[in-house]
């Protein structure tokens, strides 16, 4: 018995499944190679990722300031109901308390004169910003109709849902009421197919991506030819990115491979790239639509979700996030928070775009008051107050006592009654 035992425990640690198991081959999987394993293997960029949770806790700031300005009593709101306020705009990882003390440049915490009870309103730092914001929007009309019109010119058939365009407003820098003002104002240009859908009016303008500029400066100042340039994209890596063996060689063809160009029409776009090249050059046409619809936003870079909006109406059917993780030289997916935000690299030295613009100007400003903390918070407080002093009119009256000129509040004569009566 003890010899079996033995012999048992031998077959045990040399074959873990008995020694009868012994002649079966054992196969091992392959490795997965799926989106969501690029999403955890990816070369992480620090700046980015950074810029991406502070871009996220300002659109959380958005959507408040949305709710509280709606109200028809005022723009402020009890801080008691604030914990229920933050939960319609999306804020659901810090408790009013919290928010108040963090960004005490964003809002302003004061008693009601009424109630009595402590209310929180926007800085008017804050305010004025967002005020900023919209008069630049509202001036942009023409640069507004420019950026529709090259998303129409990108569709397959001329047409594009409202929908889509709307969830991208804020990116795009469009106003909020861009249907009426833009599109239904712009008849000889747009055309409204249904309530959701829009259609441009064939033009004689013909438009020219983004990248093209890109590639005729390497043409001209690298001296580099023509096959080297014709389809190439703008390639910058993040610090600390693996190149293994081969994929060099793998990443100058595919810089060759020649793809449809996003505003180039034809009658079938997808069977015409996929009889001319397989699905290489389909999914490098779907990576110039979209390299060309982040330089189409404001601070090139969007929500990866909203990408999949216009993936029937451009022709990109495709799993839109493995496309971009597996072109990490072009774009770069950000996952902090619960978004997924895409950053078009070339356009960023940092976390700082190279080239500004004055709506990035005013977001920046805003970013740079919200992350100001609790520094500077009490001449903060010493400039508001300075501010109600100045504003005061006339519910105060000046009286003459023994110290000079001292403003005194309608009701102050109640004061020294009281005084007196309780000697």
């Amino acid at each position: 018995m003890r010899f079996l035992n033995k012999i048992t425990a031998t077959s045990r640690s040399l074959f873990p499944g008995g020694p009868f198991t012994a002649s079966i081959q054992i196969r091992f999987k392959k490795p997965a190679n799926t989106a969501q394993t690029r999403l955890e293997t990816r070369t992480l960029d620090a700046k980015l990722d950074r810029l991406a949770s502070h871009h996220r806790r300002l659109v959380l700031i958005l959507g408040l300031y949305d709710v509280v300005s709606a109200k028809k009593r005022g723009p402020y709101v009890s801080v008691n109901l604030l914990s229920r306020w933050a939960l319609h705009a999306g804020v659901d990882t810090l408790t009013a308390g919290e928010i108040l003390r963090k960004y005490p440049h964003v809002f302003k915490v004061f008693t009601h004169p009424v109630r009595r009870n402590a209310c929180c309103t926007f800085t008017s730092k804050f305010v004025e910003l967002l005020k900023l914001e919209d008069e630049i929007l509202i001036n942009m009309e023409d640069a507004n109709v420019i950026k529709i019109r090259k998303i129409l010119a990108m569709s397959e058939n001329g047409r594009v849902h409202i929908h889509a365009i709307r969830l991208m407003r804020w990116e795009l820098g469009l106003p909020e009421n861009f249907r009426d003002s833009i599109i239904r104002k712009r008849s000889e240009v747009f055309r409204m197919v249904d309530l959701e859908v829009v259609e441009l009016i064939e033009g004689a303008v013909s438009f020219t991506a983004e990248v093209e500029k890109w590639r005729e400066r390497e043409y001209r100042e690298k001296w580099l030819s023509e096959f080297e340039t014709k389809y190439t994209f703008p390639i910058s890596f993040p610090t600390g990115f693996k190149i293994v063996a081969g994929f060099k060689e793998k990443l100058k063809n595919w810089q060759r491979l020649s793809y449809l160009k996003p505003y180039e029409r034809t009658d079938s776009i997808r069977v015409r790239v996929r009889t001319c090249g397989g699905v290489e050059r389909y999914e490098k046409r779907a990576v110039g639509i979209i390299h060309e619809l982040l330089t189409l936003t404001e601070e090139k870079m969007m929500d990866v979700e909203r990408l999949a909006h216009f993936r029937k109406d451009l022709g990109i059917m495709v799993n839109v996030r493995e496309l971009l993780l597996k072109h990490p030289g072009i774009f770069y997916v950000a996952t902090k928070g619960k978004s997924q935000i895409v950053f078009l690299r070339e356009a960023y030295k940092g976390d700082c775009l190279v080239e500004a613009n004055a709506v990035y100007d005013v977001r920046r400003r805003m970013l740079e008051l919200m992350l100001l903390g609790c520094r500077n918070a009490t001449k903060l407080k010493e400039e508001d107050e300075d501010r109600e002093a100045g504003g005061r009119g006339d519910d105060e009256v000046f009286n003459q006592n023994q110290n000079g000129r001292t403003p005194v509040k309608d009701g102050d004569f109640v004061i020294p009654i009281l005084q007196n009566y309780f000697k």
